[in-house]
């Protein structure tokens, strides 16, 4: 495999395109986007080169998905099923000033950005996204698809289910689970779990509503795509 391909032009992809070059072990290619405005354009010096199909144009190089927000933040797992790249076509993004332990383990397509700290003994799936200065300690499981933003503590044995989004700087006390697409809010305070579908909101942590419709279609799809783990 030669170079990288990052799929989106936005936020979270400019920042993981910093990564890469801070890292220095891949050929940034450049980003893939499907909004045509941006296509021969540069996004901070990087060229966008086209849509995400593209990725099938390029079969020698690897590929980061580098989407989604709070409003969808499913659409990484949409991608993965529409691209249907082989796992190993997918790199794995760890910029330098993270702290990961040498008993931590991170899946394909997952990207972890300045100054994250994975302690000991951390699992992390694929596709997934750990913002700066956010702290997973022992015994975390992460799955596939989770967004963990920037400035999150997760307490020892915290499990985040698959695609579940925590927002900037939120605690999740030890040995409690977030379910499946749900969305903690930023600044919230996880004592208990949270059901799979659900927004919980605040300190301590409450139930607001339902999750938004994109995560919700997720919840009720039993093909998730995505590497088999």
């Amino acid at each position: 495999m030669s170079g990288l391909l990052i799929v989106g032009a936005g936020g979270f992809a400019r920042e993981t395109a910093q990564a890469v070059r801070a890292a220095a072990d891949l050929e940034l290619l450049g980003h893939l986007d499907d909004n045509p405005a941006l296509h021969g354009t540069e996004v901070d010096g990087v060229p966008v080169l086209g849509g995400g199909d593209l990725v099938h144009d390029l079969p020698d190089a690897r590929v980061v998905i580098c989407v989604g927000n709070p409003a969808d933040y499913a659409a990484r797992a949409r991608l993965v099923r529409r691209f249907g790249l082989p796992t190993d076509r997918y790199a794995t993004v760890i910029h330098p000033t993270a702290a990961m332990s040498a008993t931590s383990r991170v899946g394909p397509g997952s990207v972890l950005l300045a100054q994250c700290v994975l302690s000991a003994a951390v699992r992390v799936g694929a596709h997934v996204a750990v913002m700066p200065q956010a702290v997973l300690t022992h015994d975390d499981v992460v799955e596939d698809y989770v967004t963990i933003a920037a400035g999150v503590r997760l307490g020892g044995g915290v499990r985040l289910e698959r695609g579940a989004y925590v927002g900037s700087g939120a605690l999740v006390r030890e040995g409690t689970t977030v379910g499946a697409w749900s969305l903690t809010g930023m600044g919230s305070t996880v004592l208990g779990d949270v059901p799979p579908g659900e927004v919980w909101v605040g300190s301590p942590a409450r139930r607001l509503r339902e999750a938004a419709a994109p995560a919700l279609a997720e919840l009720a799809t039993r093909t998730m795509g995505g590497p088999v783990r």
